[in-house]
């Protein structure tokens, strides 16, 4: 939808960004944590993501891989978001709710509409356009290179969310709960030059 957006516009917003201060990681009803690892065969932290994950290309969620899950940790949450969108909150481009807690991944195009979800592969929540699924990274022509914040949270035992859930239900069910998180962070951009960053990270052993 952004791609239609003209470049000049893109310029005059260039400096409208939500900011990263407004990302789920750093929110302080969540508490302090622990690290866990996240990362990607597709793309390593900071660069690039490759076009077939965007607007651009096929429009699927990037394989992503992680390690170093708590023991006593009851579930994983995956949240997505863009702090670099011209709006006043991070646009929210994927939420996964209820993944096994143990050192795991998602497979490429696995953040897709699953109704109410399941116990295997969690479920996957609403993102900023209220609809389920992977939302492809869609920034405007000419507004600059756009980070987007993969954020993994481990948690321990609490209140569940229903099926489909959006942001706001999620982190307040989160609260308190996270035992650790990763980041992983791919960059986009359009009319600009911009290189593909190196291949991520090997799998986990």
């Amino acid at each position: 939808m952004l791609e239609h957006v003209p470049a000049w516009l893109g310029v005059v917003l260039r400096g409208v960004r939500a900011g990263a201060s407004k990302l789920t990681i750093v929110d302080p009803v969540l508490g302090q944590f622990d690290s866990l690892e996240l990362s990607s065969l597709a793309f390593a932290d900071g660069q690039r993501l490759p076009e077939r994950f965007t607007a651009d290309g096929a429009g699927v969620s990037p394989p992503l891989h992680w390690r170093g899950v708590p023991e006593n940790a009851t579930t994983l949450v995956l949240v997505v978001e863009d702090p670099d969108a011209p709006s006043p909150q991070p646009l929210v481009h994927a939420i996964v709710w209820g993944l096994p807690a143990q050192d795991g991944q998602l497979a490429e195009g696995a953040i897709a509409p699953d109704g109410d979800g399941d116990d295997e592969h969690g479920d996957v929540g609403r993102n900023s356009y209220l609809r389920e699924g992977w939302l492809p990274p869609d920034p405007p022509n000419g507004h600059g290179e756009h980070r987007y914040a993969f954020q993994l949270f481990a948690l321990s035992i609490g209140p569940d969310v229903d099926h489909s859930p959006g942001r706001s239900a999620v982190v307040e069910a989160m609260a308190g709960r996270v035992l650790a998180a990763g980041i992983l962070t791919g960059t986009y951009s359009r009319g600009e030059p911009a290189d593909i960053g190196p291949v991520g990270a090997a799998a986990p052993a």
